[in-house]
């Protein structure tokens, strides 16, 4: 295998070498890990033993690269790196597993070529991955966390946050699914057209759900995470390519429309801006362009889900050259549409917001109120949050008070929770 020289045009010390191509391991894991990891479970079968080879994998790559340099393809070392370590590690371990010994000998006689796990043969394989995470089998909460954690790499606790659970109960979840695919002996493939639809939504959803973790983190320092994102909508580009279908094609709009306000969305210093605010120069029209060209394709053959209406009013929006020019009517109609497919308080909360731009906050404020009243959205802070702005558009100082401190109590993302405590602040 080709090696690039590990330090060119930096000083030649040692230690710095070193450190250049620790930099560059790191960067490779963040870039590359979950694709290496999904060609070794469909390498070695198993979801533990591939995430073993995985760390193995990178632990030779910290002990090798420094000193033989860095792969040309460095995916390609890591997945033939992992996938020996695995062969080794049952082999040793034959003597007190007799079954491991047959596994070890039908691996290491299946082929070991590099272009196997190139490009492109490495997307087949992370859509595998998905849809075995995402087999009926598997219950929907199983699904869902277990391509969270296995496909797009989140951790178990900032999964648990999502699912409003523990991180324990939440790894035993995961824990469970693997040894359901185990035990039943799921297939490692894409499903044969037949049976792609009972599968679909889960996926889709799974992949809404990733990019809505990347598009506005649920907790931490930083509004948006871009890596999380881009892994949606790359999945999103993979699953149009297997299955151009309305709603999957609904979808990559839907994630590219709002993916294009992302370097507006925050200032400098990282505080959010609010959409009114965002400077619109900023957005990402080659983005705006692929996702309203999407949108019209799919408008064009009269099939309206979920995602496609979520994306036509990112269009509406995307369309407005200024916040006062937003086509409010039509994103009001689109919202009843979208609730008339799939009813939610979420959805009556954006609609809520939209109603209120066009009609007036006294009118919002009501919907809003009604669907706290009945119990609804009372632990989302967005809803509290909204709720308080047409307080304070209302000149209601201290209902916008206290909704703001109830959404500040929810809140765990930092730029969210610096945003709200400047409105309190401009209440005085």
């Amino acid at each position: 295998m080709e090696f690039k020289p590990i330090a060119a045009g930096l000083p030649t010390s040692g230690e710095n070498a070193a450190e250049r191509v620790r930099e560059m391991v790191d960067a490779v894991y963040r870039s590359e890990s979950r694709r290496v990891l999904a060609t070794l479970i469909r390498l070695l079968g198993d979801f533990d033993r591939a995430e073993d080879a995985l760390h193995d994998a990178f632990r030779s790559a910290l002990e090798q690269w420094p000193r033989d340099g860095v792969p040309a393809n460095p995916r390609a070392w890591l997945v033939s790196a992992g996938r020996f370590k695995a062969i080794d590690a049952m082999r040793r371990r034959a003597r007190f597993d007799a079954s491991l010994a047959e596994i070890a000998e039908r691996l290491g006689s299946d082929t070991n070529d590099a272009v196997e796990w190139n490009d492109e043969g490495v997307e087949d394989d992370q859509l595998r991955l998905i849809f075995t995470c995402c087999h009926p089998a598997l219950s929907s909460e199983a699904r869902m966390a277990l391509t969270l954690r296995e496909v797009c790499g989140l951790t178990t606790e900032e999964i648990a946050r999502a699912f409003l659970t523990t991180p324990s109960t939440l790894a035993q979840r995961i824990v469970r699914a693997k040894a359901k695919i185990r035990d039943a002996r799921i297939p490692y493939q894409v499903p044969s057209r037949a049976d792609l639809p009972e599968r679909l939504d889960t996926v889709l959803h799974v992949i809404y759900l990733v990019f809505n973790e990347g598009y506005s983190a649920s907790s931490g320092e930083s509004l948006t995470r871009p890596d999380l994102s881009g892994e949606a909508i790359r999945l999103g580009r993979l699953l149009v390519e297997l299955l151009p279908e309305p709603e999957v094609m609904g979808l990559l709009a839907l994630m590219l429309l709002h993916e294009s306000r992302r370097p507006a969305r925050t200032s400098p210093a990282g505080d959010l801006i609010l959409l009114e605010d965002q400077n619109r120069a900023l957005w990402n029209r080659d983005q705006i362009a692929e996702g309203t060209a999407l949108v019209e394709r799919v408008v064009s053959l009269r099939r309206f889900g979920p995602y496609t209406l979520q994306a036509a009013i990112a269009a509406v929006h995307a369309e407005a050259t200024n916040a006062d020019a937003t086509d409010w009517a039509q994103i009001v109609a689109l919202y009843d549409l979208l609730l008339q497919v799939e009813p939610s308080p979420v959805i009556e909360l954006n609609r809520a917001a939209a109603v209120a731009m066009r009609d007036g906050p006294l009118v919002g404020l009501a919907l809003i109120d009604a669907i706290l009243g009945r119990g609804d959205l009372t632990n989302y802070h967005l809803t509290h949050s909204a709720r308080a702005d047409l307080c304070r558009r209302l000149g209601r100082t201290a209902d916008a008070q206290a909704s703001y401190e109830r959404a500040l109590s929810l809140t765990q993302q930092e730029p969210e929770r610096r945003f709200l405590q400047r409105r309190l602040g401009e209440l005085g």
